[in-house]
Parts: structure tokens; sequence; C-alpha cells
């Protein structure tokens, strides 16, 4: 009988859930990401079936159809943004009519195939941890301390 509500159904939701590591969470890359660009992180990553890490969709389509985007500007800067912070890498360029980008998140191993425009030694896992924190200065008055009024 020990141990025995450990693994309650109730505890939680049944289903999938994302993999997003605290160090991730915590990471100067990140901490400035915007908030669509963090959103479009999750949409991306919440695609992550154990063995589709390299395969990840970005594309308009699949983003305003399916998780609900209706800004082709934002959905591009966001996604900019986190190739940009070492976050996603893209695996294959894509190119009209009908082959679509593919992302891999760097904090996973890549599940390499041979449809990927890079070779498997050269997907840079965890690059998010070289970005650095930008420093952001603080609001000071050019002449000395702010009076109060």
């Amino acid at each position: 009988m020990a141990g025995r509500g450990r693994y309650k159904v109730d505890r939680r939701d049944a289903g999938s859930f994302i993999q997003l590591p605290l160090a991730v969470l915590n990471s100067a890359a990140y901490l400035r990401l915007s908030a669509s660009a963090k959103v479009l992180l999750i949409d991306v990553v919440s695609q992550y079936k154990g063995d589709n890490n390299g395969k990840l969709l970005t594309g308009w389509r699949i983003m305003s159809e399916d998780r609900g985007w209706t800004s082709r500007t934002t959905l591009f800067k966001a996604k900019t943004e986190l190739l940009d912070s070492g976050l996603l890498f893209e695996t294959r360029k894509g190119a009209r009519p009908n082959k679509s980008s593919w992302c891999a998140a760097t904090w996973w191993a890549l599940d390499w195939t041979p449809d990927m425009d890079i070779k498997e030694q050269s997907f840079p896992r965890g690059q998010y941890r070289d970005r650095q924190p930008v420093k952001i200065n603080p609001l000071s008055p050019e002449t000395g301390q702010a009076r109060a009024a």
C-alpha cells in the first residue's frame, strides 16, 4: 500500500506535455525574447513527439490554422528572433510551392534524417547558452539627479 497515492490519475490532466527545462527558461536567450517569440516557441515545441526534433514547423499555414496566428509579419519576426537567439535552428530551408522549413529546438538532440539541409554533426546543440545577456542601462537625467516635483 505504500506509495499508492503517488501516481493517482487525477493529479494532472491526461495527455502530452511540453518539455521546457528551467535552464532554457532562465537563459539570457529566452529572457530577452519578445512575448510573441515566447508564444511561438511554445507553439513550435508542442509539435515535438520524441523523435521529430528537426522537423518542427513554423510555416504560416500550420500556425494560422492550427495555432491561431493572425499576422504573417508578427510570425516572421518571432521566428527570426528565435533563430537569432539560438533556441531554434533551421534544419531545412523552405521553397515554393510545397517545401516547408523545418526547425529544431537546440536543447534536445537532433533527430536527423537525410531530407535535412544540414549534416548531423553541424547541429549546434545548446546554442542558446552562448548568447550573452543584453546590458540594460538605467535611465537617468543627463545633469545628475532628478529633482522631486
